[in-house]
Formats: structure tokens, C-alpha cells, sequence
């Protein structure tokens, strides 16, 4: 569909915007969750992991849910009203990281849930967290690492729509 028309342009610009917002709000929200879980994790206090992690798990089920359901949504949205096939190289490898990210994420939340509730239980009983707990974090940890990797190199992608392979 070629954007010649002011309707047009307008209903892509619109569908752009909140593409844009959405992704402000999925890799903040991931970058600033997990800044607040990875710096509760080195603290080892049994009463922050108890609030910081049911807080994390509800940022992720508040805003980075939503927002990771609207990118790939209005992402094919724009694609198609700016006649992008989805085999560009640029698209093509985009949405192959955006799939490793939810890869990674999916588990991720998973861990937290656990997490969060290993945390309120310790917490209820006075008990240290189990050593589960500490391996759960470090799994957490190597998920997130290739999951913010990605979305960098998908951010890179969307603004340079670089041409490569053959």
C-alpha cells in the first residue's frame, strides 16, 4: 500500500507512534526491572528480594506484556502500509531477535514468579532463601543478558534498515 494519501499517512504515522512508545515501554521497563532485580539480588537481603521481585513480575505482566504484544503487531502494521516484505534483511533478522527475546523472556517470567514466591515465604517463616532461589537468580540473570542484546540490535535495525546477505 503506498502512503500517497493524507489519511494514509496519518493512520502510519499514528500506528508509528505507538509502535515507538511501546518499544520505549517494553526495553524500559525490562532495562529498569531488572536493574532493580539484579542490584536485589547482589544485596542478598531476604526482605528486599520479598518486595522488589512481586514488583518486577508486576511490571512485567503491567506494561512489558502489553507492550511486547503491540510491537509485532503494529511492526507488521508498518510494514505492510510501507510495502516492506518481511524477507528484507533488516526485517527479517529483526523479528528472528525479537523471537530469541521472548525466548528468553518467557522463562524469565516464570523464574520471578517462582522467585517471588521462595522470597514471601522465607520472608513469612524468618528463613534464609533457599539455594534454588540463588540458582533461579542466575538463570534469570543469562536470560536477560541475550533478550536486551537483541532488542539493542533490533532498535539498531529499525532506524538504519541496513541491506545485507545475498
Amino acid at each position: 500500500m503506498a502512503l500517497g494519501t493524507f489519511r494514509e499517512m496519518t493512520t502510519y504515522l499514528f500506528v508509528k507512534f505507538i509502535h515507538i512508545v511501546s518499544s520505549v515501554v517494553l526495553v524500559g521497563t525490562g532495562f529498569g526491572s531488572a536493574f532493580y532485580m539484579f542490584c536485589t539480588l547482589r544485596s542478598k537481603d531476604v526482605a528486599g528480594q520479598a518486595l522488589v521481585v512481586p514488583l518486577v513480575v508486576r511490571a512485567d505482566w503491567w506494561f512489558t506484556t502489553p507492550a511486547g504484544v503491540i510491537q509485532p503487531l503494529t511492526g507488521f502494521a508498518l510494514a505492510w502500509m510501507a510495502g516492506f516484505p518481511l524477507t528484507a534483511s533488516w526485517l527479517a533478522t529483526s523479528i528472528g531477535l525479537y523471537l530469541v527475546a521472548g525466548a528468553c523472556w518467557i522463562p524469565v517470567v516464570w523464574l520471578q514468579l517462582q522467585m517471588s514466591a521462595m522470597a514471601k515465604e522465607a520472608v513469612r517463616k524468618g528463613t534464609a532463601l533457599p539455594d534454588r532461589y540463588w540458582k533461579f537468580g542466575r538463570w534469570w540473570a543469562a536470560l536477560g543478558y541475550p533478550a536486551f542484546a537483541a532488542m539493542l540490535v533490533i532498535f539498531y535495525l529499525m532506524v538504519n534498515k541496513p541491506s545485507f546477505g545475498a
